[in-house]
């Protein structure tokens, strides 16, 4: 078995690949983003261009289609969508997209029709839009936000307090018009943040997850130039909140601004980094606690967009190891999870959805 080291990131090469493979669940897709699974009901594949596709089997029928309200493409367009806890009663569902003025929208929606718009964030360049939405077990809507795009960002909002931009958001949607602020979010009492903030320091957040046994959240950040990173936090949420995962003071363990002799006091270094040798934009995925695969029960699944690189990391006992799990040739936008815990692999280029099962 071959040992690479490469920016922090152990890889043990095909420690798994011999065990896992990927079976087809969809294609003719139009720019797939995102996977889910309704409660109750079918898998859902998101459209960047707005449209969101209910599969059965080899069928795709439309489920919903917001292309009069999407600007696309790029980083722009529909690029997360979550359902709300109690989605079994009250038929909510959440929507985060790019409009037409390039704006960042976070839609509430009731049986299937818009009901109001929670939160509106312009956005000064076209690109770091984040987009993903989760509710995390404590019932709260978690909303990533990139740092409002360019490189670099240069107009400093991730570490802006006054700035929703390059943030996780926290928010109570079962209270307020349109919303409530946690009250355990951990700057509610500092005027100098908005009260939304529950973490900063993110570049451009995308996808992250829960762990439905746990309860801790993975996120993956994009990198600038050079590194990738997995940034994590353990639950409960109540009291894990207010960390600062550095950008744009540092990319992944390393400093950027400055390039040498960076203030990394106060800081959160991600678990994981990989370099630019290995792919060069990461995309966040899941913890497996499915049936299909047992050797995978636990383990962290992630990739990258560029390289089609699939990887699995664990907790060793004192720190994070990742394997090297698949080797594609997909452009891997998302990954997804099933009721069941099963995982699928959403690929933007060649417009499918696959499953990880075991190899055969």
């Amino acid at each position: 078995m071959k040992r690479i080291l490469s920016g922090g990131l152990l890889v043990f090469a095909l420690a798994w690949a011999q065990g896992v493979g990927l079976e087809p669940v969809a294609t003719g897709l139009d720019k797939p983003l995102y996977l889910t699974q309704e409660p109750g009901g079918p898998l859902l594949v998101l459209e960047q261009r707005g449209r969101v596709l209910a599969l059965a089997g080899a069928k795709k029928t439309l489920w919903l289609d917001v292309r009069k309200k999407v600007s696309c493409c790029g980083e722009r367009g529909l690029l997360g969508l979550a359902f709300h806890p109690g989605y079994a009663q009250n038929r909510r569902f959440f929507l985060n997209y790019t409009d037409r003025r390039g704006r960042t929208v976070i839609e509430e929606y009731r049986a299937g029709r818009p009901y109001r718009v929670l939160l509106t964030i312009d956005q000064p360049y076209a690109n770091h839009n984040g987009g993903h939405l989760a509710f995390g077990p404590d019932g709260y809507l978690y909303i990533g936000t990139g740092d409002g795009g360019s490189g670099g960002d240069p107009q400093g909002h991730a570490q802006n307090p006054g700035s929703l931009l390059g943030k996780m958001l926290r928010i109570d949607v079962d209270r307020g018009d349109p919303y409530a602020v946690p009250e355990d979010n951990p700057f509610v009492a500092n005027p100098r943040y908005r009260p939304e903030i529950w973490a900063l320091g993110l570049r451009n957040p995308w996808r992250y997850s829960f762990d439905r046994e746990t309860g801790d959240l993975f996120i993956a950040d994009v990198g600038q130039n050079k590194w990738e990173e997995v940034d994590y936090v353990p639950a409960p949420m109540s009291t894990s909140g207010g960390w600062n995962f550095g950008w744009n003071i540092m990319e992944g363990n390393h400093c950027f601004k400055p390039a040498k002799n960076c203030k990394r006091a106060g800081l959160v270094p991600p678990i994981l980094e990989y370099g630019h040798d290995q792919g060069c934009s990461i995309t966040g995925g899941y913890v497996y606690r499915g049936r299909a695969i047992p050797e995978l029960v636990g383990a962290y699944i992630y990739g990258d967009y560029c390289s089609g690189k699939v990887w699995a990391a664990r907790w060793t006992g004192d720190r994070w190891q990742s394997e090297l799990l698949l080797q594609t040739k997909l452009r891997i936008s998302s990954f997804g999870e099933d009721a069941a815990g099963e995982v699928y692999l959403v690929d933007h280029g060649g417009g499918a959805v696959y499953r990880l099962v075991p190899a055969r």
